[in-house]
């Protein structure tokens, strides 16, 4: 199938330059964060709050796994990296793509880790740790990788559709 797959941290711009990108290629977009709310018909952070960060990984992988589209762009969560069965499922479905950015962008553009609903595993206790947890995740399923750092949402989306051989 010919999808575009985004991953990458919390705030790289997966949703922002992932509707944009939809826009400018013609294709229709997902956001994986509403699919997630839709179908448990609460907020990510009351979700994770409730069901722990385990607990939402399940709900997330059975959710993302489940995706069946064509000529999409997929904005996944930030913790889709956590869940093999719907990675490999999204690498079946299109090309990945890593939005990478930086660890103090990061630190920089969530302020507020439990207000965002980020997953937090384990120790992981910090935005630092979480973001040396994650990136070789992210890597792993990349089949492209676009370095985001210093870019505004338009140029990202430009990177993206270059990367992938779009005409700009």
């Amino acid at each position: 199938m010919d999808n575009i797959i985004l991953i990458g941290m919390p705030s790289c711009g997966k949703s922002t330059a992932g509707v944009l990108l939809a826009k400018r290629v013609g294709f229709g977009f997902l956001d994986c964060d509403l699919l997630i709310q839709n179908a448990e018909k609460a907020l990510l952070p009351s979700i994770i709050a409730e069901k722990g960060a385990e607990g939402f990984l399940r709900i997330e992988n059975r959710v993302t796994g489940e995706i069946v589209c064509d000529r999409c762009v997929v904005a996944t969560g930030g913790s889709a990296c956590y869940c093999a069965e719907a990675m490999e499922h999204l690498k079946t479905l299109g090309r990945v793509v890593y939005l990478s950015i930086g660890a103090a962008e990061v630190q920089r553009r969530i302020p507020d880790l439990e207000k965002r609903g980020v997953v937090m595993k384990g120790n992981v206790t910090t935005l630092a740790a979480l973001y040396r947890e994650r990136v070789p995740l992210y890597q792993k399923y990349a089949d492209v990788t676009v370095d985001c750092n210093g870019l505004t949402v338009e140029e990202t989306c430009e990177a993206v559709m270059r990367a992938l051989g779009f005409a700009i």
